[in-house]
């Protein structure tokens, strides 16, 4: 085990003050984000016996090779400086508030000429409203399907609007009553607007206002003897009531606060929050989060707090009121920074009892509920990866077990739109953001295809170790930090080598591969092929394969692997034959290049037309000329070349 002593700051180096802290991996990587109110207490506690530490802080102690520092002037600049660095380096050891699902919202483009309300799932984006997040989607089409008929807004695509527009008459909806039908100009967009603010209004707690109104309006129409307008009026008023009920009230005071509870063990915490938003229950959240060291409570609510919030997306779901079971030791910081984020005052409390109190409860067992579902579930997960990982690393006599694996296949027609994949696993999970696929020129087989992409990976892996080419002199004036582009701070592309090296393939894939990474000097990288008649396991200058049991975790994982790489070199080789196709009638013209073939399709629309049209309408595309056109005809039109005079 690496001792942290050999890169612990030297004594008296390290200030007493307010700052945020990284540690750094061999290559350079961020791998832990912290701060501190004292850094010099806290950096120390990381350096001492080694034994008594967090079972995650031990390994992150001894995987790291130096560790740096910020100082700043208070704890608030400390937390933004903490949600800046976390969400820049994506620290593998940090806690990570990431959805155990997507959660479904009720959203308002509000930024579109006639907004639309839809069910929308993902990041947020600016100039929408949101309302949620829902457990399901079903429910807010439910919440819709009975508020359309009092809020008759948009709700359909685009593309059906325009549709309908341009037939001139609505959809279903707009002949049943559900929608204004803005799209053939029954409602303006003015009058379009004033439903959606109102519709906004509704779903953000006015709801009694607007209740009140409609009774008063029903009473009016029933005095003036409109009793069809009247009995409208008693339907829309009933509808808007049901909703209210699918909403449950728990506080009488319009209450706008989320309630945040933990269960937590050693290793991880389940995090459970309800909304509550005029009283009442919004919606509900739920995270499973990895704890890094030896976390309090108060610990958990900081990490939540300054990750959930932190965001752009997340300003406007900031509450007045953080219902909370403990303060962290920076809760004067963390509510200030909170309320800046807010634009008014947030405070932080731990209800003591009441309502309150008895809803705190409430989220405490929905989150000891998700932590056993989170056990029962992952425990087999956690446990086939490591089995699988240590089955490999014994069937292919490897010294310790491949962390990092990747894993390359060719995809080609008779040696066209030649194109290759590297997928990436990291401890037995896919690590899509790592995943890189090539575009393969001059190959024609997949072994000199397979040649070209490993030669190309890895001689830029050696590039950033320094040892080759412009890039190694390029860093050679940071040496301790060959991973990280020095202009950026973020990590190079191919800078981190894995363990493992897989290829789809049998004994061939395997030689070739092998000849490549000799070449290159490349010896402390295993190699293997796994070839899809038997799933043998191929080892470069074997006679034999490697038999895995059909059962075998390991083959799993490498049958994984092989599939994933598969998927991500056909899906990347069907893109650029689709592209190609279009315009494959065009590529044999002397002289027409990719800009002015985008003209051409971009001026008729597509291929067909294009075909169609007479050589005096080509010639008037911008750049082309009347030879240029005849060409492009006697291309298009083989079995009709016309003269050219």
């Amino acid at each position: 085990m690496p001792d942290p002593a050999t890169y612990r700051p030297a004594p008296g180096t390290i200030p007493d003050v307010p700052g945020v802290y990284r540690f750094r991996d061999p290559t350079g990587r961020v791998i832990y984000v912290g701060k501190a109110k004292s850094l010099r207490s806290r950096l120390n506690s990381y350096f001492g016996d080694v034994w008594n530490l967090h079972q995650r802080t031990q390994q992150m102690v001894t995987t790291a090779a130096s560790v740096d520092w910020v100082t700043v002037g208070t704890e608030v600049e400390a937390l933004q400086l903490e949600y800046l660095w976390i969400k820049q380096y994506d620290p593998r050891f940090n806690v990570r508030y990431r959805d155990d699902k997507s959660y479904p919202y009720l959203a308002v483009t509000l930024d579109e000429e006639y907004p639309r309300l839809q069910v929308m799932r993902g990041a947020k984006r600016k100039g929408v409203r949101y309302f949620g997040p829902y457990s399901h989607a079903w429910a807010i089409r439910e919440t819709l399907d009975l508020l359309l008929r009092v809020f008759p807004a948009r709700t359909c695509s685009s593309g059906v609007f325009k549709r309908q527009g341009q037939i001139g008459r609505p959809c279903l909806l707009g002949d049943i009553g559900k929608c204004s039908a803005p799209c053939v100009g029954r409602a303006s967009a003015q009058e379009h607007r004033q439903i959606v603010d109102e519709f906004c209004d509704f779903m953000g707690g006015r709801t009694d206002q607007l209740v009140r109104r409609l009774e008063r309006e029903m009473g009016e129409a029933s005095e003036q003897l409109e009793f069809e307008k009247a009995a409208r009026l008693r339907d829309d008023v009933g509808a808007l009531r049901r909703a209210m009920e699918k909403q449950t009230v728990v506080f009488g005071d319009g209450t706008d606060a989320d309630v945040v509870a933990f269960a937590e063990d050693p290793l991880e915490a389940a995090v459970q929050v309800f909304h509550v938003r005029d009283g009442r229950v919004r919606g509900q959240r739920g995270w499973v989060v990895e704890k890094v060291e030896d976390l309090t409570t108060g610990d958990l609510v900081h990490h939540f707090c300054s990750q959930v919030y932190g965001g752009a997306e997340g300003e406007g779901d900031v509450p007045r009121e953080m219902l909370v079971p403990a303060l962290p030791a920076d809760a004067d910081a963390l509510a200030e920074w909170l309320s800046a984020r807010r634009g008014s005052r947030v405070t932080l409390r731990v209800p003591q009892r009441g309502d309150k109190k008895a809803l705190l409860e409430t989220v405490a067992r929905n989150a000891g509920e998700s932590l056993t579902r989170h056990k029962l579930r992952r425990a087999g997960d956690l446990t086939t990866r490591s089995e699988a990982l240590d089955e490999i690393t014994e069937a292919l006599g490897l010294r310790t077990a491949p962390l990092r694996i990747e894993c390359y296949d060719v995809s080609q027609i008779q040696g066209t739109d030649v194109v290759a994949s590297m997928v990436v696993f990291e401890d037995g999970l896919a690590r899509k953001s790592e995943y890189r696929r090539f575009a393969v020129r001059g190959a024609t087989d997949d072994l000199s295809a397979l040649s070209e992409v490993l030669r190309r990976r890895f001689s830029r892996y050696l590039q950033t170790r320094g040892e080759t080419g412009e890039l190694g002199e390029e860093m050679a004036s940071d040496p301790d930090r060959p991973g990280i582009d020095p202009t950026t701070g973020r990590p190079r592309k191919f800078a981190y080598p894995p363990q493992l090296v897989v290829v789809d393939g049998g004994q061939p894939q395997v030689a070739a591969a092998a000849e490549v990474l000799a070449e290159l000097g490349i010896d402390d990288i295993a190699l293997c092929g796994l070839a899809k008649r038997l799933e043998e396991v191929w080892l470069p200058g074997d006679e034999f394969p490697v038999i895995l049991p059909r059962t075998s975790e390991g083959l799993y994982l490498l049958q994984r692997l092989r599939d994933e790489a598969h998927r991500f070199a056909i899906t990347f080789h069907r893109q650029r034959r689709s592209k190609r196709m279009t315009t494959s009638g065009l590529d044999q013209v002397p002289g027409l290049g990719e800009i002015r073939r985008k003209a051409l399709l971009r001026h008729f629309g597509s291929v067909k037309r294009l075909t169609a049209a007479t050589v005096e309408e080509i010639a008037e595309v911008p750049g082309v000329g009347r030879r240029t056109a005849e060409a492009i005809v006697a291309a298009l039109h083989p079995a009709e070349v016309p003269e050219i005079r």
